[in-house]
């Protein structure tokens, strides 16, 4: 019995389907904030008020034991000037890897704005006292089979936040935070240069 399968590519498919489809806001450079975390919570709540669905969700990428990129969904849990915090499981694979190796990224994509914001840094475990109260704060059914104090609010102390604004033109606008850890250097690049 053959078993060989044939594929054929879908590039022609994929090229031809539209990109860059939303309707990004009007960016001024001039009224861009010196902090990071400032830009993002005006972009994820002009992206609530535009209607984008869950904008508070977002990839998280780790890596595995063998350095193999590994990345799911889920949901922001707050930021502030201690990090972009998101939670979970100790016990989970996602908590072996930031317990072998604590760094990870996150990506938020708001396509009805064509807007995207990368964070990126060290991972900081928080206290008992937060993962407790942020696991207080689900429902109960949500609650329910997470052994004690298995339950984790981890924090990504970003280096480097990178915001995106698609243009249909493809003349991206990129807003560039670098954290020396003491400060925030912001640069800006593409866009119409308002």
């Amino acid at each position: 019995m053959n078993t060989t399968r044939t594929h054929t590519s879908i590039g022609p498919w994929l090229r031809a389907q539209p990109a860059l489809a939303g309707t990004p806001p009007t960016l001024d450079r001039a009224q861009i904030p010196l902090d990071p975390v400032d830009l993002f919570v005006s972009w994820i709540r002009e992206a609530a008020s535009a209607g984008v669905p869950e904008p508070h969700a977002a990839t998280l990428a780790t890596v595995d034991e063998d350095g193999i990129p590994d990345a799911r969904t889920l949901i922001l849990k707050d930021v502030g000037p201690r990090g972009w915090a998101f939670a979970g499981q100790r016990s989970s694979s996602k908590g072996a890897q930031l317990a072998a190796h604590p760094a990870a990224a996150l990506n938020f994509w708001w396509q009805p704005i064509a807007r995207a914001v990368r964070v990126r840094g060290a991972v900081q475990e928080a206290s008992r006292a937060d993962s407790e109260a942020d696991l207080a704060a689900r429902s109960a059914p949500a609650r329910e089979g997470i052994p004690s104090g298995d339950w984790t609010l981890w924090r990504i102390e970003p280096v480097r936040v990178e915001f995106w604004q698609g243009a249909p033109d493809r003349r991206h606008a990129r807003i560039v935070y670098l954290s020396d850890g003491r400060s925030w250097e912001r640069s800006f690049s593409g866009g119409d240069g308002a």
